[in-house]
């Protein structure tokens, strides 16, 4: 099973491009789970997650509709307090108590350098988590490397492959399998914008076409036979061209409508 969404939903360049014009933004998710199986939820990078806003976008969406959850900046940039990890918990506790958490969602900075420092801090981060699934996105190609894989799967961590401009230093687009699940995010091509940028959006203006998605085709494949489940978000958000995109890829795999995973509860 290969499940496609995109990297947030909650744009308000989408709309007249996705969303309907008119469409009162309280509605966004309610329509963006008419399409899409799961959501990836980033704002909760910028601050801490509130239980009170996972109840409302539990009540949104339909039952098997799914969400991966960014972990606050405090966990993987700042790594300061260890409290932060309570906050974020409590903050998640909806979504864990409904069965509707994919995962959380662990990506570190380029800064974040394949030190044993660094190495020990992703040993110890699932079970900081409480053991809840996690993802782990590396951004420095110094991580790319047999070792990183061997940890993360001894620790039952997910590997997070990426699309992404091919600029010294970054990891390269390559797919690994690393626990019960597979995780890939397509963050556009845009090289020239990646580092020289005047707003935060510019380094996702990209428009993949068809034969860039291609190449991902058989990677995904391969990733569904080891895992059984590929989540993959766009996070080429600006102007819709995420949702584009998603479409795009799914048509190259065949999928006229996408499936959605049943409900679970943790432990399950």
């Amino acid at each position: 099973m290969i499940l496609i969404a995109t990297s947030g939903y909650y744009y308000n360049d989408w709309n007249g491009t996705f969303y309907p014009s008119g469409l009162p933004a309280n509605r966004r998710l309610e329509f963006y789970a008419d399409e899409f199986p799961f959501a990836e939820i980033n704002a909760t990078y910028y601050r801490q997650p509130a239980p009170s806003m996972f109840e409302r976008m539990l009540t949104a969406t339909p039952d098997d509709f799914r969400f991966v959850v960014k972990a606050y900046k405090g966990l993987t940039h700042e790594r300061q307090d260890s409290s932060e990890f309570l906050t974020y918990l409590t903050g998640l506790r909806p979504l864990v108590e409904a069965g509707r958490l994919i995962c959380v969602l662990a990506q570190f900075p380029y800064s974040f350098h394949n030190t044993k420092e660094n190495r020990d801090y992703i040993e110890c981060l699932r079970d900081r988590l409480a053991g809840l699934p996690v993802a782990v996105e590396f951004r420095n190609r110094n991580w790319f490397q047999s070792g990183t894989f061997e940890l993360l799967s001894r620790h039952g961590l997910a590997y997070v492959a990426v699309d992404a401009p091919r600029l010294k230093g970054l990891i390269p687009p390559l797919a690994h399998a690393t626990t019960n699940f597979s995780y890939v995010r397509f963050h556009g091509r845009n090289a020239h914008k990646w580092y020289q940028h005047e707003h935060s959006y510019q380094r996702y203006d990209y428009t993949y076409d068809k034969k860039e998605l291609q190449e991902w085709v058989p990677k995904l494949k391969a990733l569904e036979e080891a895992t059984g489940t590929v989540y993959v978000t766009f996070n080429n958000h600006y102007q819709g061209k995420a949702v584009l995109a998603a479409r795009d890829l799914a048509e190259l795999l065949g999928q006229k409508k996408q499936q959605k995973l049943p409900l679970f509860r943790q432990g399950e």
